[in-house]
């Protein structure tokens, strides 16, 4: 293959990966930015702008209710802007004093009311990824296999912990296991931590402590993830049957495994901050791409899957106490809750300019990371 070859291979390849991000980018953000203009509409907000992306406008139309309705050229996001805002990140305007006077005014409504508005945009994206993986559920179905031990791998943590062949794995750290995939997901995130398992031996229940080995993994970009593991194998002889499940079963297994990926993101952060994990694995918008381009590579329903995660991911970090989030504002609520009055403007102005400001440094070291993991890729090292 040529040189030219390679390169119109790689634009071609570059502009799927592109275009994969910006679906998925665009249907969480629309999703996010719905939950606000919903609840904002609900409790009596005027809502002036609905835009996916920022800047100029493309292209776009006024609503009936007078809502400007837009597509705008920077396509990394997007906002609701309420009548009584300032700027697309919602911090009221020099006329906040007024705000009370106005029925539609966003900074007049009760407190609990813009606590509920700012709520709804991360919620919408956890419902969204319910959602998905629910229709996963009943269209596909759920991977199963029974939690029976068919090999134990040699010099692994189950050995070292006494689990033998045919032992059928009960439950772990109290939850109950009724598949492989219960195992896996009871075990990925907890290593180096001790376990206690119980076990079904020929009748017998037994109770056993077993510390998952660490075992890193690469991420498809260079880099690696560590996870934990139990060193057991199923009968794949049997093979994995998938149960398609009702709407009620289905529905409550999407809010599993929502939660799972939650519970998941908060003991990376733990170990983050204890020192136990590395910012080197943190990702930016290059990781998030190449994410979505390989699931678009793999098919509908793999890209869709990747969707459903990348909005819980998304949800979840809004969330985070930071001045600019969602997060951030509903602290400011909470304040305001307590102090029965706003912070100060100056007080709201810094704490945004703090956030801004933290919000791009983690995107400088996400980048920075998806550079450094692309160059090892391409020169390797």
């Amino acid at each position: 293959m040529d040189f030219l070859t390679i390169i119109q291979a790689s634009v071609g390849i570059g502009s799927m990966y592109v275009l994969s991000f910006l679906v998925a980018l665009t249907v969480i953000v629309f999703i996010h930015e719905l939950g606000h203009f919903l609840v904002a509409r609900w409790c009596g907000v005027t809502v002036e702008a609905f835009s996916i992306g920022f800047g100029k406008e493309i292209t776009g139309w006024v609503d009936k209710h007078g809502t400007r309705w837009k597509l705008s050229w920077i396509p990394l996001g997007g906002y609701v802007k309420f009548a009584g805002d300032a700027n697309a990140a919602s911090l009221p305007d020099a006329n906040v004093s007024q705000a009370a006077k106005e029925p539609g005014n966003f900074h007049g409504k009760p407190v609990w009311q813009r606590a509920a508005v700012v709520a709804a945009g991360p919620i919408a994206n956890f419902l969204l990824a319910i959602v998905i993986f629910a229709a996963a559920y009943m269209v596909v179905g759920e991977p199963s296999a029974e939690p029976l031990v068919h090999e134990v791998r040699a010099g692994s943590a189950a050995e070292r912990a006494g689990i033998q062949k045919g032992d059928m794995i009960i439950s772990i750290e109290g939850k109950k296991i009724e598949n492989f995939s219960d195992l896996q997901k009871a075990v990925v995130t907890r290593a180096g931590d001790e376990l206690t398992v119980v076990i079904d031996r020929g009748g017998s229940i037994i109770t056993i402590k077993v510390t998952p080995d660490i075992k890193e993994e690469p991420d498809g970009f260079g880099g690696t993830m560590k996870l934990g593991l139990l060193g057991v194998v199923g009968d794949m002889e049997k093979g994995i049957k998938y149960e398609k499940k009702g709407p009620v079963a289905a529905v409550q297994a999407g809010v599993e495994q929502t939660w799972f990926i939650i519970d998941t993101t908060f003991r990376y952060l733990g170990k983050l901050v204890t020192g136990r994990e590395s910012a080197k694995q943190l990702g930016g918008f290059i990781s998030i791409g190449k994410a979505a381009g390989d699931a678009a590579s793999e098919g509908f329903f793999r890209f869709v899957h990747t969707i459903a995660f990348l909005s819980v991911s998304i949800g979840l970090i809004n969330l985070f106490p930071i001045p600019m989030l969602d997060g951030g504002h509903l602290v400011y609520y909470a304040i305001e809750s307590v102090r029965g009055k706003p912070l100060g403007a100056n007080a709201q102005e810094w704490g945004f300019r703090i956030g801004f400001s933290f919000v791009i440094l983690l995107m400088v070291v996400g980048t920075w990371n998806d550079l450094v993991r692309s160059a090892t890729v391409l020169f390797g090292g």
